[in-house]
């Protein structure tokens, strides 16, 4: 019988029910009155095991016309007078007995099956929640998945944009960077001719060729460090995480933005807590940070008139942080745009691509540190952010 309608199959069941009821009875009857058997002085236990069967798999209902027949076939065939439904007065309280036990029986096997039923609809409920669950941590997996990768993605994308912004910087620092690495170059060339002379002496001066060749070799070297620093700031790839010395970077980003700071005639000044704690954290992507904040302090202090002074201060901060401050005396900040200028594409340069301070920011953040911006006193900016300092291992 097909279970797809559920009135259907409901009306079965009680048709069913009923049947097993007249089923049973009459087959304890048919035990307890054979022949060869010689039950005849034992069917209550013949009806009491068939009302409980009709009971614990058909229901009360059944359960109680099963009572009810039993009870007249208790009184028809066992008590006396026998084949009479009208019992002599000393068998009322045996079929009475009988009667109870039976609606008795009635009542446990109905609880039986009431609580067999209960527990199989729980145990289908839990099934169905499990499923559900199964499901949902299957979605949960799925969107999870979906997550990490749109982070890594977006991950991706925020270097590469990073990636671009510097080499955009970079190209507009062409002639200064041009200019700081022929310096050191010039220089050893100087040296290098001046080294020559005190050898082809008619009685070379080997202690002033060894100095000349000494200066030679620090200005190459000088050279090379500018070279590899600006190669580091035009590569492309993931974030490394290193311990790095705040105070070293800063002082790096100072020999590459020197030129740029010589030509717009502003001066460079620091003020560097000795022994920082180091910062867990990207080179790469902190020098970023400093050049960028930098250049725009240069910038703000191009059409100012009076003294152009950039100061890097670092110190430490509370809870274990590092923080650097980036200084300058240019035109200023007006109050309400001090945290509208950390959003992408908004700039206050004709030729800015309103980048730079976003990036930055979100460097810091990924540091786990902050970046903000507020007015220098007595005119200018003032660009801090702090960076948690790697505190294993130092006492």
């Amino acid at each position: 019988m097909s279970r797809s309608n559920p009135l259907l199959w409901s009306k079965v069941r009680v048709i069913w029910g009923y049947g097993l009821a007249i089923l049973s009875v009459s087959l304890a009857l048919l035990i307890a009155q054979w022949p060869l058997l010689h039950l005849e002085t034992a069917p209550v236990s013949l009806f009491l095991c068939a009302i409980m069967i009709t009971a614990l798999f058909g229901g009360v209902g059944p359960g109680l016309v099963a009572t009810a027949l039993s009870s007249l076939a208790f009184d028809y065939y066992f008590l006396f007078p026998t084949y009479s439904l009208i019992a002599k007065p000393g068998e009322i309280p045996r079929l009475l007995v009988f009667t109870v036990s039976a609606l008795f029986v009635v009542a446990l096997s109905a609880a039986q099956r009431s609580a067999t039923e209960s527990l199989k609809r729980t145990r289908d409920d839990l099934k169905e929640k499990i499923q559900e669950l199964e499901r949902s941590h299957e979605a949960l997996q799925a969107e999870s998945l979906e997550r990490k990768h749109a982070e890594e993605a977006l991950r991706e994308a925020q270097g590469d944009l990073a990636r671009v912004n510097r080499v955009t910087t970079m190209g507009e620092l062409t002639a200064s960077l041009a200019h700081e690495v022929n310096q050191p170059i010039a220089a050893a060339v100087t040296n290098a001719n001046t080294c020559l002379r005190w050898l082809t002496r008619e009685h070379p001066d080997l202690e002033e060729a060894r100095l000349a060749a000494s200066r030679i070799a620090k200005d190459a070297t000088r050279a090379a460090e500018i070279i590899t620093r600006i190669r580091l700031l035009f590569k492309k790839g993931t974030a490394e995480r290193e311990l790095v010395d705040v105070n070293e970077v800063i002082r790096e980003m100072i020999v590459l933005l020197r030129g740029e700071a010589t030509r717009q005639r502003v001066w460079i000044g620091t003020e560097l807590e000795a022994n920082l704690p180091q910062i867990l954290g990207d080179r790469v992507q902190l020098q970023q940070v400093l050049m960028n904040l930098m250049l725009n302090g240069i910038e703000a202090m191009r059409d100012v008139d009076g003294k152009r002074e950039l100061v890097i201060k670092s110190e430490r901060a509370e809870n274990e942080e590092v923080r650097v401050a980036v200084s300058d005396t240019g035109v200023g900040l007006p109050a309400q745009l001090a945290d509208e200028i950390f959003k992408a594409f908004f700039t206050t340069k004709p030729q800015g691509t309103g980048m730079g301070l976003s990036i930055s920011r979100s460097i810091v953040e990924s540091h786990g540190g902050r970046l903000w911006a507020d007015g220098n006193t007595p005119r200018g900016a003032n660009f801090s952010f702090t960076l948690s300092a790697n505190t294993e291992g130092q006492g």
